[in-house]
């Protein structure tokens, strides 16, 4: 019979977290056996069945001294050299890293503006395991050997489980996405932390790379960014009506740059008018909008001239404007 004096495992992948020595079962070790253990490492020794102790970083003599319950496991005849069955776990202590956590499917969020908006989200997250002997009673049991990929699945749905529960308390909208982020990240990893714990393993890190609206969500979280005003509804108006004309005159009037140019002033000078005609409907009253000088008056008429060559208005709508300007000189 073959007997093994020195047990030490190297680890050529970096994402084994438990292996056992030896791989396929039980092996004879004797008193006197040499256990070294690597600086990231811990070893569980077991015999019987049971965990009879852990061995952290250094070179460590298999001895009833080392292990009291040897003694009345086994027989001690020949000079405490009888041979006994036992199974060595190394776990690796350190930290692992860049592991994947997202949504396999949309979750509903309740937006205090849209409603209900489905978002889909992802990250990544580092793991350490804490309590060697946990672990291997939780998790691990008997298999002889555990990688990062048997577990990261079962993480990141425990993740993804208490995300939306998260976005509920610490998100009112999703336009408020951008400015939510650390705070989200933060409210995640506490809520996860017991459930990694009670397994022995310690969640270190946790990112959010992204959380991802509908992309007619998105083009509306864009656009309100472009007006660089949100909740400014005078001038969410005149950017809608800007964008509208201008995108008009890029399509009918055939003018290239220099019509494009047309209709974007055009445009603008629209938008001011209906946002100045809002605010004159919301004054107390029924109170007129303040006289325009002469110069204004002019040159109000000639844009709107322009416009109606362009065929943004037709002949009535810049007639009736037109009396409109003249009765405020």
């Amino acid at each position: 019979m073959a007997f093994i004096d020195i047990v030490q495992f190297f680890d050529e992948t970096g994402k084994t977290m438990v292996h056992r020595e030896p791989q396929d079962g039980s092996a004879s070790y004797r008193l006197g056996t040499q256990l070294i253990v690597q600086d990231s490492q811990s070893a569980v020794f077991y015999r019987d069945g049971k965990a009879l102790d852990v061995f952290n970083a250094g070179r460590h003599t298999l001895t009833t001294e080392n292990i009291p319950l040897l003694t009345k496991l086994i027989s001690l005849p020949f000079g405490g050299k009888s041979p006994f069955q036992a199974q060595i776990y190394f776990i690796s202590m350190k930290k692992f890293i860049d592991l994947k956590w997202g949504t396999k499917s949309p979750i509903n969020f309740k937006d205090s503006e849209l409603t209900y908006v489905q978002l889909r989200a992802s990250g990544k997250f580092s793991i350490r395991i804490s309590d060697p002997r946990l672990f291997m009673m939780e998790i691990v049991s008997t298999q002889g050997l555990y990688t990062t990929n048997d577990i990261e699945d079962y993480l990141r749905d425990a993740i993804v489980s208490r995300l939306n529960s998260v976005l509920g308390k610490n998100l009112k909208t999703v336009f408020e996405l951008g400015q939510s982020y650390q705070q989200i990240e933060t409210a995640v990893k506490s809520e996860v932390a017991d459930f990694f714990n009670s397994m022995g393993v310690e969640l270190t890190d946790l990112i959010l790379v992204g959380i991802v609206p509908p992309e007619e969500v998105q083009e509306k979280i864009n656009e309100r960014s472009s007006m660089g005003a949100v909740g400014n509804l005078d001038n969410y108006m005149k950017f809608k009506t800007a964008g509208a004309i201008e995108k008009s005159a890029e399509n009918e009037s055939g003018g290239g740059l220099a019509a494009a140019g047309v209709g974007l002033g055009a445009g603008m000078t629209m938008a001011n008018m209906m946002s100045q005609q809002m605010g004159n409907s919301n004054q107390q009253g029924g109170q007129q909008q303040t006289k325009m000088s002469s110069d204004e008056i002019m040159s109000t008429i000639e844009k709107l001239g322009k416009m109606k060559e362009s065929g943004l208005i037709t002949q009535e709508e810049f007639d009736t404007k037109k009396k409109d300007l003249l009765s405020k000189l």
